[in-house]
């Protein structure tokens, strides 16, 4: 897994299952929040039509940010152990 960046309002994937949510991996949502200076963000949920079905805090290693572009060759990953 790469450890991205997050900003406000990328668009996220999950990277692991929260059923407790009836959140699965994949699930994609938008940062909405920056929490705690950047240790967690509160990611909303939506279906087609715009309306949020969820909304929660989640740290960094639970989403990675999806690309819309190439990434240039020089951006620097990290990539983390979960």
């Amino acid at each position: 897994m790469i450890n991205n960046t997050v900003k406000l309002l990328d668009v996220v994937a999950l990277t692991v299952d929260l059923p407790q949510y009836n959140l699965w991996r994949g699930q994609v949502g938008t940062v909405v929040e920056i929490l705690a200076n950047g240790t967690a963000f509160e990611v909303e949920f939506s279906d087609r039509n715009g309306r949020t079905y969820e909304s929660l805090g989640l740290r960094p290693e639970q989403i990675m940010v999806l690309r819309f572009e190439p990434v240039p060759p020089d951006t620097k990953t990290e990539m983390v152990a979960v």
